[in-house]
């Protein structure tokens, strides 16, 4: 193994909360409509790419009025969670700065631009990771971004941690093992290693 390369939501924090806050206020300002989505029912949708998520936020519009206003939810998100961060899951800072002495570290995400600078700035986990990726730097899927990251670094053997079944299959198709964050937001189908909490890690990576 050369490096650790890790999913955000699920795996590293916890944002179900003031994304729904962010997410309902959105839609009410650019749809003039009540909207009430819980966490738990947005929780669903997390590790989707951004495409998916705007057609389940805004059913009734076109695909052109979808690519605009996903475009203003995405970025008020981003600017929400400044001042509403998600929770941190426990030990992640200290784990993650230790392995970060043996390894380098990366995130890569199917969330929008923006999304993943905003979250290791406002969680002081930025100086741990030495470069990110995701769905929205490329409109490209969590399995060829993961080939992507892989090549512009030249990593030759990463591993990734995930929550997702999507990300099991993501990791499969470029040819990753995944390491399978239990704790998190789904549930992965036979995974190649399993851990609880996210100190864990050290156990079977140390």
């Amino acid at each position: 193994m050369d490096a650790i390369i890790f999913d955000i939501d699920g795996t590293l924090w916890d944002s179900r909360i003031p994304v729904a806050h962010s997410w309902n206020r959105s839609i009410e300002k650019y749809t003039g409509k009540p909207s009430t989505f819980t966490p738990e029912y947005l929780g669903r949708y997390f590790g989707q790419t951004m495409d998916v998520i705007v057609s389940v936020l805004l059913p009734d519009k076109s695909p052109e009025e979808r690519e605009k206003y996903g475009e203003l939810i995405f970025q008020e998100e981003n600017e929400w969670l400044e001042h509403e961060p998600g929770l941190v899951y426990p030990g992640v800072e200290e784990t993650m700065e230790r392995l970060s002495k043996r390894w380098p570290l990366y995130v890569v995400s199917n969330c929008q631009s923006g999304y993943i600078e905003t979250m290791l700035r406002v969680s002081g986990l930025g100086r741990f990771v030495s470069g990110t990726l995701c769905y929205g730097d490329t409109n490209e899927g969590k399995g060829r971004n993961l080939i992507t990251l892989s090549k512009r670094y030249s990593l030759k053997d990463p591993v990734y941690v995930g929550d997702t079944q999507g990300d099991a299959d993501a990791c499969a198709e470029a040819g990753m093992p995944m390491i399978y964050a239990a704790y998190g937001l789904g549930e992965v189908k036979h995974p190649w290693k399993q851990i609880n909490a996210f100190p864990e890690l050290l156990d079977i990576l140390e």
